[in-house]
């Protein structure tokens, strides 16, 4: 059994070796996404001149690709270029929430935060609190990602262990994980909103609960943890050990070493935590009466319509700068309010390539969506689905598969939906399966194969955060490195949904696995 599983494990590794070296030939990430517009402009052109039958299901008028390279799309794009820009989902987060973690950083509070840290978790136990920190986010925005990864990276350095395999098992259990979850996600109204309207176009009385997959998710956690757990330390650190050197030179950088905590320091991080409980406790009073400024007009303090959540990240700024300026005072590493300043400039300096990438990718993904060639492709593979007649159980884990192949190229999850939602629910309908049932298995894809495309958003951020230790991390070291554990995120997702289904577990509140439900 042992010469059984080193050979299966040696076969992983060279598949794995061949995905990097030949994702590492690929041009850099930034360049891939020109040529991806540029090719996406000339089958605009190409795929204008072709009649298609498919109609999109909520207009029902017929989809035609747009001509991007026509004069007057090409003067809208160059009209529109600096609002695309401005209006790329991570740019603004990014670049926010970073100032907020350069003055923490800077003023040295985070250094003792991960100190004190490292002093409660074993060196064992790493990678699944890693995994529960990770799950716990998901009730956060997409600003996590600039938090929790170069935070889990230099977790595992001063634990001995590969830095890389902290931003591996972080993000997979972030992203690839997104559809397990503790507590409901900004992302579940949005989803519901979806799944209804397509659910009342056969129903229109139907109703779904926000919470039709809460128990899903929360089941889902166990399972996702174990995944990531396991991949982590058994095939993704000792291959990164095997493959990927630290670069020399990291021993002697200030930033990467826990040294000692000294009287002073301790001081500083008392005064600091208290900010912080004093920061929560204040947004705790503003948010709790019912007629809160911080609610929805419906009074949910979870609905993307909630001041609190559309401003997570202005909230994630002060709970970070406020703490670390009062740490930097204290401890006597910020004089004054240049040294403030200068530590966001120096963080700043880390996402000048990003901003770059950011430019070119927001105007791929503009050019992507106005020429119709997204919707064209979700349309015409999910009619093909449906025109196979499958049964019910194979139906869905079609949409599963087909969800995962989308997901290579449409990573936003809501533009996806919005489309994919008014083919699959009421398919899925006609065949018996539950509009809730479908919502689940959307998501279960969705989430898994997120983290090995490089068409996800924030990767050129997450291969820079690999670049700080390992200078030659590429495209290729990010997708082979990740690929794990989209298989074991598919593979246990699935389990667990089918699990739930044949012992007839409820998915979350008011939801069933069939249509019409059983009274």
């Amino acid at each position: 059994m042992s010469a059984m599983n080193q050979h299966s494990t040696g076969a992983l590794n060279r598949f794995l070796n061949v995905i990097e070296s030949a994702g590492n030939k690929l041009p850099h990430i930034t360049m891939l996404f020109i040529w991806a517009l540029v090719i996406t402009c000339v089958l605009s052109f190409a795929l204008s001149f072709v009649s298609f039958d498919y109609r999109h299901p909520s207009t029902g008028q017929i989809i035609q690709v747009v001509n991007i390279l026509s004069a007057q799309n090409l003067l809208d794009l160059m009209v529109t270029s600096v609002r695309n820009f401005m209006n790329f989902p991570p740019l603004g987060i990014t670049i926010v929430a970073t100032l907020g973690i350069g003055i923490a950083e800077g003023s040295g509070f985070i250094n003792t935060l991960l100190r004190k840290l490292m002093s409660y978790i074993p060196r064992a136990a790493l990678t699944p609190a890693v995994c529960v920190v990770a799950i716990l986010c998901h009730v956060a925005s997409d600003s996590v990602y600039v938090i929790l990864m170069p935070l889990a990276a230099l977790m595992f350095y001063c634990a001995g262990r590969h830095p890389l395999a902290g931003v591996a098992c972080s993000f997979a259990a972030l992203a690839g994980g997104f559809t397990a979850s503790y507590t409901p996600s900004v992302i579940d109204p949005i989803m519901q909103s979806f799944t209804q309207a397509a659910a009342q176009s056969i129903d229109p009385t139907y109703m779904v609960n926000v919470l039709c997959n809460y128990l899903f998710a929360l089941g889902g956690t166990f399972f996702v943890i174990a995944a990531c757990w396991y991949v982590t330390d058994k095939i993704v650190e000792p291959r990164l050990w095997a493959t990927m050197p630290l670069d020399k030179g990291l021993e002697s950088d200030p930033d990467l070493q826990l040294k000692p905590i000294t009287e002073i320091e301790n001081r500083a991080y008392r005064a600091a935590c208290w900010t912080a409980l004093g920061l929560a406790a204040l947004l705790f009073v503003l948010c709790w009466p019912e007629t809160s400024l911080f609610r929805a007009p419906d009074g949910s303090l979870t609905s993307p319509k909630a001041p609190v959540m559309q401003g997570i990240v202005p909230l994630l700024f002060i709970f970070f700068a406020v703490p670390g300026i009062v740490y930097g005072y204290v401890a006597g590493s910020f004089k004054s309010a240049n040294d403030v300043i200068a530590s966001m400039e120096k963080i700043m300096k880390m996402l000048l390539g990003f901003m770059v990438f950011a430019f070119f990718a927001a105007q791929f993904l503009y050019v992507f969506g106005k020429s119709n060639i997204g919707t064209l492709l979700a349309i015409s593979g999910a009619e093909f689905l449906k025109n196979l007649g499958m049964p019910s159980g194979i139906s869905l884990f079609g949409v599963i598969l087909f969800t995962a192949m989308l997901n290579l190229l449409i990573t936003s999850a809501t533009s996806k939906w919005a489309i994919l939602s008014t083919i699959f629910v009421p398919m899925l309908m006609m065949l018996g399966i539950s509009p809730e049932l479908t919502q689940a298995a959307f998501r279960v894809s969705d989430s898994a194969v997120n983290v090995c495309t490089p068409m996800f958003p924030f990767y050129p951020l997450l291969i820079m955060y690999c670049q700080k230790y390992c200078k030659n991390t590429g495209v290729g070291t990010m997708s082979s490195m990740m690929l794990p554990y989209t298989f074991a995120l598919l593979i246990v997702l699935t389990f667990v949904l089918y699990l739930y289904w044949g012992l007839g577990l409820p998915l979350g509140f008011d939801s069933g696995y069939v249509y019409p439900p059983i009274k």
